[in-house]
């Protein structure tokens, strides 16, 4: 039988590079992609769509759109990784990982969509929390993120890099975004289950891929008698057997100290780390850390990517 086929478009992009170099080494698939004169030419990568058993979109949104129009007249496969189809009913989200019965959904899809970078740790986190009763649908949530500045694409790496080199010298993080409605707010909303849009302050730091997440929970959002370590239990529960969500012990969380939490740990794995911090007050904080453009967006791609074409999930993958 022949190796699956697929089609990488937007192959040029930051987590098309990514998703290229993950599957470099990979015999068990055939991967197409445009040679730089013609990855923008339509006629070209429609015929790529329809040559191939599945292709990832590595698009903006508009054109991501387009391409999975001629995927679906094409009948391959999709996975998109732009947030075009996040919040679409008709196709599948693609976290395996979020509940017992979604990695069968992505496996049976025609389509899916890749997750954000930030949603990920924050769903895997806050959704656990609320179908156990241990915060309200209605708990006022605030994120505190921090992204390497990969996160931001060509033109955000291009600044960084080029435009204005001083800023990889930058001895603090760059908040931006803190006065419209960020693009991953809709699915953080949509898949935790919460009554209202979280409050969320990302910000940029002056390192390439890496990203920690904090989620502070006040004592007062918590259910009664709830201690940091029920939220423990339930999520080291939850994902015990999941190779690519680790929860870190409390103890080991205690012993933090500078450099603390350094966003770039899971950097070149397809993990996703979370860790419970309690306060003496009865506060307890999340914290997550997570490669931006592993597990938060190549490696969450590939990951899909196995399970549509019956591969071995892991394949290609570290954890």
């Amino acid at each position: 039988m022949p190796n699956p086929k697929v089609y990488i478009d937007g192959s040029a992009g930051t987590t098309g590079l990514r998703i290229q170099d993950r599957l470099a080494t990979r015999k068990d698939i055939e991967v197409t992609i445009l040679a730089e004169g013609d990855r923008r030419d339509p006629t070209l990568r429609r015929e790529a769509t329809a040559n191939a058993d599945l292709t990832i979109l590595c698009l903006p949104d508009d054109a991501a759109i387009e391409a999975a129009a001629w995927a679906s007249e094409e009948n391959t496969k999709v996975v998109d990784a732009s947030t075009a189809h996040r919040v679409n009913d008709e196709w599948a989200f693609g976290l395996p990982e979020m509940t017992p019965d979604q990695r069968e959904k992505i496996t049976n899809a025609q389509n899916v969509s890749n997750p954000g970078c930030y949603p990920t740790g924050m769903i895997l986190s806050i959704r656990p929390l609320i179908e156990n009763c241990m915060l309200g649908k209605d708990a006022p949530i605030t994120i505190h993120a921090l992204s390497g500045y990969t996160g931001g694409g060509k033109q955000l790496i291009t600044k960084w890099e080029k435009e204005r080199p001083d800023l990889i010298n930058l001895p603090f993080e760059s908040p931006y975004a803190l006065h419209t409605q960020h693009k991953h707010v809709p699915e953080m909303h949509k898949y935790t289950g919460l009554t209202h849009e979280p409050q969320f302050m990302p910000s940029v730091g002056p390192f390439a891929t890496g990203m920690r997440l904090e989620i502070p929970l006040h004592k007062a959002l918590i259910s009664e008698g709830v201690t940091a370590n029920d939220i423990w239990e339930v999520l080291d529960q939850r994902y015990a057997n999941e190779q690519f969500v680790k929860i870190n012990k409390i103890e080991d969380t205690l012993a933090y100290s500078d450099p603390a939490f350094d966003p770039r740990s899971t950097n070149g794995t397809n993990r996703c780390d979370i860790s419970i911090m309690p306060n003496v007050l009865g506060h307890v904080m999340i914290i997550i850390q997570i490669d931006n453009l592993g597990k938060g967006a190549s490696g969450a791609a590939i990951q899909n990517m196995n399970l549509m074409l019956g591969l071995p999930e892991s394949a290609g993958l570290d954890g």
